[in-house]
């Protein structure tokens, strides 16, 4: 069993910050690629970042310069900072983690639950 927890989200003026973490814990081998993911209303979701292990990133060219996404292996979390917010970037933020289990070594993709990000303009 594998369990994604997120927190971080909240209310912010535009041009404001925050930062997102997402922490797994459970049955884990290894930690693959993890990313994060948004869903503004009435849209589908769209991915916003990515880390591989190797620390690579890769960015939806709307927050290019303004997010920055890292991990922290010892912690089994990853994190999305978020500067320069716009009002565009408001929706339920999820993490995606692919985990590699134990008992398998086959990898699999977990959710996290999603945390709100309201920008207000």
């Amino acid at each position: 069993q594998v369990q994604l927890v997120e927190s971080g989200g909240g209310l912010v003026q535009a041009g404001g910050s925050l930062r997102l973490s997402c922490a797994a814990s459970g049955s884990i081998f290894r930690l693959n690629v993890m990313g994060w993911y948004r869903q503004a209303p009435g849209k589908q979701r769209e991915l916003v970042a990515t880390i591989t292990s190797g620390g690579s990133t890769n960015y939806v060219d709307s927050v290019q310069g303004r997010f920055t996404i890292s991990r922290d292996n010892a912690k089994n979390t990853v994190y999305l900072q978020m500067n320069s917010l716009k009002p565009e970037d408001t929706g339920v933020y999820y993490c995606k983690l692919e985990i590699t289990i134990p008992t398998t070594l086959r990898k699999y993709d977990f959710w996290g639950q999603g945390t709100q990000v309201t920008v207000s303009s």
